[in-house]
């Protein structure tokens, strides 16, 4: 049996409200309060940040947030292998006509050139869809956020640059694949 004094039931809780720096004043508040009474018992004293910061849904946000990161990671991810097997399809559907023009004296560069010019029309004209899509969506889904934009030109322009420079490195290997081609395999093969 658990003795009265063992639970007992009269604790309160202080809040304080400052203009001052939270963190600082939480020592001193449980030393105002040791002086008003030694006997007081003083536990998790925390600053009102700390407090939202430890709580159950800034965790669940921050889960969430990760959660969406990992998933937005791993379609860059899908995306890279998929332009880059685009890519590759169509630098093999032309591997006749790389190999006529490496055995008829073109440089790697003009290679590079070529490979990198049709990747980089198929990014921009996916980039450009993308951008319109992301745009059309936020903007149906404007009254069902609160308290936040629903579309920001600097978020769309990062995402766009990192979309662009993810496609680069995809076609450069494709590219360089394509400039090393041996020309005698490459009329060979068909």
């Amino acid at each position: 049996m658990v003795g009265q004094n063992q639970e007992p039931d009269n604790y309160f809780s202080v809040v304080v409200r400052t203009v001052a720096a939270e963190g600082p004043l939480v020592p001193a508040i449980y030393a105002l309060i040791r002086g008003i009474d030694p006997g007081i018992v003083t536990l998790h004293g925390a600053t009102r940040s700390a407090r939202i910061n430890d709580s159950q849904s800034a965790w669940l946000h921050r889960s969430l947030a990760w959660l969406v990161g990992g998933f937005a990671a791993m379609a860059l991810l899908l995306g890279v292998i998929g332009l880059y097997g685009v890519i590759a399809y169509s630098v093999s559907q032309r591997a006749r006509e790389i190999g006529i023009r490496i055995a008829l004296g073109a440089e790697p560069r003009s290679v590079y050139r070529l490979i990198l010019r049709e990747a980089g029309r198929l990014t921009l004209l996916g980039i450009a869809i993308g951008l319109a899509g992301a745009v059309a969506a936020a903007t149906l889904m404007r009254g069902l956020l609160f308290g936040v934009r629903s579309w920001d030109a600097t978020t769309l322009g990062a995402v766009a640059i990192v979309l662009a420079l993810a496609a680069l490195a995809a076609s450069f290997l494709t590219a360089h694949r394509a400039a090393s081609v041996n020309p005698v395999d490459a009329l060979r093969a068909e």
